[in-house]
């Protein structure tokens, strides 16, 4: 998943109605090392201004410091800084509401008591009526150790709560799924595999979210084999599916053929891995592989890449993927002309795409383009509609290429905030599903209410 590691603050000031007091105040920002998003007048009269600005900056310090030149302006008086983010997410940002109103005692007896007794015998008879009556049907389990947050790493599923609610808002938002988090206070892998298995038939899918490798490959592996509803990591396969997608935007815009180049991938963690492995189904060749674990390197050869390192990949690869968490791995001189380098490691790339460009890269570009929301609501959604029983590579290839098919030209992806796109890509998987003859009921496909 792209991160971006910055501190957004809301700071309400009321400055002095002089000429020159707002510009100087806004160069001041600039000069201390902030950003300046949004600019909002609250009210101004013969006197003053007050305005709330939307600061950004890289960490608590330049903040500081940038609240410091702020107050040093003169004219210049800061009223309060709030932050927004925090503020957001008080009392959490999702909530489960009833669809029907409980306004009569008639309508109480149908959605409860007697009424409800008859639905439950029907599914207690015919147990796939469940999906018609109930609703499971569009509800995903989001479930974490919080072992692999974002890149903060193993903070515990506690603090990983606030992801998962991000990713529950994103699967209601774009296709109207019913994500529901779900913390798992245990690290070992048989306690979170009979865990997700016991509470599944709640759910019509399972996603894994931020779970740390290499437990992540085994927990969905053993997952998929027990369970009869679709079981996605989506650090892997919804990272791959949106690198992919960019691969071909990207082969497209350089005149590359992606089916002859020679493809290099560093790191082998969650993303890596399936990154790799995509390419290679899809390609046909192998991809070369760096990593610093035997054991990853080890795991990425019987999956038919080749072992390789840092130094190898870039002097001999036409595109490298980088997915290591080291910024600045990737040095300026490495850089090979015509190479297409995606550096995908958040907050800070393994190297600037700029930076990359100025040394020859005829494409670069880091994890702020490559966002997983562009992938897993529409893979979910689809493979749900279809009642399929897993999510196949296939699947996620036919998720690939609905996304660069539908990348507007210039943009490396298409807007994660495109609901076209993302229904395109629900309708894609599911008719792979059909094609390949693993959808178990009629397909409809999903409209908006």
């Amino acid at each position: 998943m792209a991160w971006d590691q910055k501190i957004f603050r809301i700071v309400r000031v009321r400055n002095s109605q002089k000429k020159g007091v707002l510009a100087k105040l806004l160069t001041a920002i600039a000069e201390a090392g902030g950003n300046i998003g949004s600019m909002v007048l609250v009210t101004e009269t013969s006197l003053h201004v007050v305005r709330d600005l939307t600061i950004t900056v890289e960490s608590e310090s330049m903040l500081e410091t940038v609240l410091e030149a702020m107050r040093a302006n003169e004219g210049t008086k800061i009223i309060e800084v709030r932050d927004e983010v925090l503020e957001l997410h008080q009392k959490g940002k999702i909530a489960i509401r009833s669809r029907y109103p409980i306004e009569s005692l008639t309508t109480l007896r149908r959605v409860y008591t007697p009424g409800v007794a008859e639905v439950c015998l029907r599914i207690a008879k015919d147990p796939s009526q469940a999906r018609l009556y109930t609703s499971i049907s569009h509800m995903v389990a989001i479930v974490t150790d919080g072992t692999a947050v974002l890149g903060l790493g193993d903070i515990g599923p506690l603090a990983g709560m606030p992801v998962m609610e991000g990713k529950a808002m994103l699967m209601e938002t774009l296709v109207g799924l019913s994500g529901i988090p779900i913390l798992l206070n245990t690290k070992d892998t048989d306690e979170i595999v009979n865990t997700v298995a016991a509470i599944s038939p709640t759910f019509a899918a399972i996603q894994l979210e931020d779970i740390s490798a290499p437990r992540c490959f085994e927990i969905e592996e053993r997952l998929q084999a027990m369970l009869d509803i679709p079981v996605l990591h989506d650090d892997q396969h919804g990272t791959a599916v949106v690198c992919t997608a960019a691969l071909m935007t990207a082969t497209r815009e350089t005149g590359m053929d992606l089916k002859k180049a020679v493809i290099g991938q560093i790191g082998l963690g969650a993303a890596g891995q399936a990154i790799g492995q995509m390419m290679m189904r899809l390609t046909g060749n192998p991809v070369h592989g760096a990593d610093l674990s035997p054991e990853a390197l080890s795991r990425f050869e019987k999956l038919g890449g080749i072992k390789s390192n840092l130094k190898d990949i870039m002097a001999n690869c036409d595109i490298v993927v980088a997915t290591t968490g080291a910024p600045n791995l990737i040095k300026p001189e490495m850089v090979r002309k015509g190479q297409i380098i995606l550096a995908l490691s958040n907050p800070n790339a393994e190297i600037d795409p700029e930076v990359a460009m100025e040394h020859g890269a005829a494409f670069a570009a880091d994890g702020k383009s490559v966002n997983n929301v562009l992938g897993f609501p529409g893979i979910f959604r689809g493979a749900v509609d279809a009642n399929a029983p897993r999510i196949t590579q296939e699947m996620l290839v036919a998720a690939a290429e609905t996304i660069a098919s539908m990348t507007p030209p210039g943009e490396l992806v298409p807007s994660p905030l495109n609901k076209k796109v993302h229904r395109a890509v629900a309708r894609a998987v599911a008719e792979m599903a059909i094609k390949q003859g693993i959808a178990r009921a009629d397909y409809v496909p999903y409209v908006e209410e």
